[in-house]
């Protein structure tokens, strides 16, 4: 066979071989799609995912049906949508729970980089730093000068070993030089209460979940994360503001697929989620849950992924209980 021959034949064969994978992205979705949440109904990242969903499903034709799968600090939920068939009609919505857990809460055969294929960052959420309504701290500085003169006499919420406020405060405490005593919740409603009664003396919490008891006057807001103040609280200073080096966000989402799934169908999503996150409508609801969306090809997500886990192993340095034995 003449050379010209031989290029003509592997090319036909290649696009033989290729077209399965190409008309099953073009057909993509033909039938219902689910979305794996591994948290409880209710928080930011379970509004968000639902928010997503249904405007995949206008776009699609096709039912996107959100699935919580709680426990083990995001593992549960984390696993099953891994170890899913890599066709597309799985996918994760998952949150900063994939880097941290890869220190403090380690799941045998599974690791976040290697069994999935990530999509698209969609949103991070601001954090914020609340005191009770009738604290005597007007401000983080009077707080930190608190704590300084009395280390461990002030405690703190968080929603576990581990949650992303247990290891924002773990930051702010070693950027501030103080030392706090935590203390863990199982639930976002008793350690609310608790805030809110004066039992526990400060709680940084995601934004989202906030709002309500803030703007009630039920507890006050001293400082938000981020590089700008939050919409919803524009008189309350960033932590940048106060001269604390405290990072942006440290709660994010992001869609992700099992590792193969096949290349044409990430990119849809990634495409068809990125104008669902700029309609006006998403934004301005993402704004009220203290979000801010981003967006942008999946290495984007990919590159975070694995910044954060850097990240988060060294912050799990400065407090034992956070590396697991």
């Amino acid at each position: 066979m003449k050379f010209g021959g031989m290029l003509g034949a592997l090319f036909v064969v290649a696009v033989f071989l290729g077209w399965p994978v190409a008309a099953s992205a073009q057909k993509y979705p033909d039938h219902a799609v689910r979305m794996i949440v591994a948290y409880p109904p209710g928080g930011t990242l379970d509004t968000l995912s639902r928010i997503v969903a249904q405007k995949l499903s206008e776009t699609w034709g096709q039912s996107v049906l959100v699935e919580n799968r709680p426990g083990a600090s995001g593992n549960i939920g984390a696993v099953a949508a891994a170890h899913a068939p890599a066709d597309g009609y799985t996918l994760h919505f998952g949150a900063q729970s994939l880097a941290v857990n890869v220190t403090i809460a380690p799941y045998a055969g599974f690791d976040p980089v290697k069994d999935f294929d990530p999509v698209i960052l969609v949103a991070t959420a601001q954090d914020v730093l609340m005191v009770p309504s009738n604290s005597p701290f007007e401000s983080v500085p009077a707080l930190i000068a608190y704590a300084k003169a009395h280390p461990g006499e002030l405690n703190y919420a968080s929603l576990g070993v581990g949650s992303s406020g247990h290891l924002a405060t773990t930051m702010f405490g070693d950027l501030a030089g103080i030392r706090l005593q935590h203390v863990p919740y199982t639930t976002l409603s008793q350690a609310s209460t608790d805030l809110i009664s004066g039992r526990i003396s400060l709680w940084i919490a995601t934004l989202g979940g906030q709002l309500g008891t803030i703007t009630a006057g039920k507890v006050r807001a001293l400082a938000v994360s981020g590089s700008a103040r939050a919409t919803e609280l524009p008189a309350v200073p960033t932590f940048k503001e106060l001269g604390i080096g405290f990072v942006d966000e440290t709660s994010w989402f992001g869609l992700f697929v099992p590792r193969g799934t096949p290349k044409p169908i990430i990119q849809k999503v990634n495409n068809d989620v990125a104008r669902i996150i700029a309609m006006p409508d998403v934004g301005e609801k993402g704004a009220t849950l203290g979000l801010r969306v981003f967006g942008g090809a999946p290495d984007r997500l990919a590159s975070m992924l694995r910044s954060e886990i850097t990240k988060w192993a060294d912050v799990a340095k400065l407090d034992s209980s956070l590396v697991a034995k």
